[in-house]
């Protein structure tokens, strides 16, 4: 069998294998690894959620779980702009859209252009959400979100809403001169001994040079503002952004999932190419050198060219993996659907042999 035929069939296995990525034009870094998923499709397409509230898109899928019922946070590029929309499953692949779950705020606020990307924790009887708002857009009818990204407050008692915006509370607060000086988004929080901890999404920006990466951001109350590490996650240079974790008890690993912003090489836009994942078995230390792909186009059913943020949650002995993307190729932020893919678990680290 020869090696072109090989690695098409280890891919449709779902095998971890070496990746056989083509240098950036830039020189970004690479993942050398492949840790791949198996693709199941489109699971919500966008354009039909109430109210037009998808109209234009659906993006940033982020999955939680409650008593057998699956609730679907999405970015909705609406009439109004950009909003945090529900949809509802059972399985994970039918899914029931409910419309927006926040509005936009007055002209005073940080939210006044978009609410979206939230994050929520429970705690108690407490829902606590974590969302990206700004004040700024590019302009109609796409209205995609533009810097600054910032971090903003919400509750609930429950994952359908209603949500109550907490105005007075600043999560994450932007630092100039810091590696979050244009964007301190939100992202996965999970509680470690007796803090919290929250991966979040952190820009610089130099002229059209912008760099991105991830930070933790750590607290023992949701409703204070967080203490922000001092150095990223990993460098920026690393060029990755959102995030999801996971914990594999078997190997004592967390799996950190995220998506990576490449650079098409004919017109050097960037856009979102691929999720890769890090793990790491100290949640506040990571290794660039431990990571690898899961999605891009070379194993991705329907797309062929952006695909967006992970989400991750346990079903079985399998773990699902939603994410947006652009239906045959395009590195536009519009017009993305929702996809589902699959990791067996529990999740093995890739090897590089020594033959490669």
């Amino acid at each position: 069998m020869n090696r072109i035929i090989l690695f098409a069939s280890l891919l449709m296995a779902g095998q971890n294998v070496i990746a056989q990525q083509k240098a950036y034009i830039d020189n970004r870094p690479q993942a050398l690894l492949r840790m791949n998923a198996l693709d199941e499709g489109i699971v919500l397409r966008y354009g039909d959620g109430m109210d037009s509230c998808d109209v234009y898109g659906a993006r940033e899928a982020i999955v939680n779980e409650d008593k057998g019922i699956y609730y679907l946070y999405y970015d909705g590029a609406g009439k109004d702009g950009w909003l945090a929309c529900l949809a509802i499953s059972r399985d994970l692949k039918t899914w029931e859209k409910k419309g927006p779950i926040l509005t936009l705020g007055d002209s005073t606020k940080g939210d006044y252009k978009s609410a979206s990307a939230p994050w929520v924790i429970k705690e108690k009887n407490t829902w606590h959400m974590f969302y990206l708002g700004t004040p700024n857009t590019f302009p109609a009818p796409e209205r995609i979100p533009a810097f600054p990204y910032l971090t903003m407050k919400a509750k609930s008692n429950s994952l359908k809403g209603p949500w109550i915006k907490q105005y007075d509370v600043t999560p994450l607060p932007l630092k100039k001169n810091s590696y979050y000086a244009v964007t301190a988004s939100p992202g996965f929080v999970v509680k470690n001994n007796n803090e919290y901890l929250q991966f979040f999404s952190a820009t610089t920006q130099n002229g059209k040079d912008v760099k991105r990466t991830l930070g933790i951001a750590r607290t023992p109350d949701l409703n204070a503002t967080w203490k922000i590490d001092s150095t990223p996650l990993v460098p920026l240079t690393e060029q990755i952004e959102n995030s999801s974790i996971y914990y594999e008890k078997k190997s004592k690993h967390w799996f950190l999932f995220t998506n990576h912003i490449g650079i098409d090489p004919k017109d050097s836009v960037e856009y979102t190419d691929a999720i890769w994942v890090y793990w790491s078995k100290d949640i506040n230390k990571w290794n660039v050198a431990d990571k690898a792909i899961v999605l891009d186009s070379s194993n991705c059913s329907w797309s062929k060219g952006a695909i967006g943020m992970p989400s991750v949650i346990k079903k079985g002995n399998r773990l699902a993996v939603l994410y947006d993307a652009y239906e045959g190729y395009s590195t536009w932020h519009m017009k993305r659907n929702i996809g589902l893919a699959w990791l067996k678990l529990p999740l093995k680290i890739p090897v590089k042999k020594k033959d490669d």
